[in-house]
């Protein structure tokens, strides 16, 4: 799930630069000058246009590493000998 929203989030933020590039083409900028305008202006405006998307992103990342970290957690306590022995499922 956290891997499709992460696609999806990099795919729309690269959508508005293409958008805000297209957008600029059309009154006959050239293309180097309207891409990185279209960079620089897509960036500020992606925090505010896709602001629920980068908030489920950011809570699936957040509960990955609340998992991984209780993980490492509980592996060095039994590597320190805190708990019982590693049990093999």
């Amino acid at each position: 799930m956290l891997a499709r929203d992460v696609t999806l989030y990099v795919l729309a933020r690269f959508g508005l630069v293409a958008v805000v590039t297209g957008a600029l083409m059309l009154f006959n900028v050239p293309f180097l000058v309207a891409l990185a305008v279209g960079v620089v202006v897509a960036l500020p405006a992606s925090l505010f246009v896709f602001k629920g998307l980068r908030e489920r992103v950011a809570a699936g990342l957040n509960a990955r590493d609340a998992v991984r970290r209780a993980e490492r957690d509980k592996l060095r306590a039994e590597l320190r000998g805190d708990e019982g022995p590693l049990t093999r499922a």
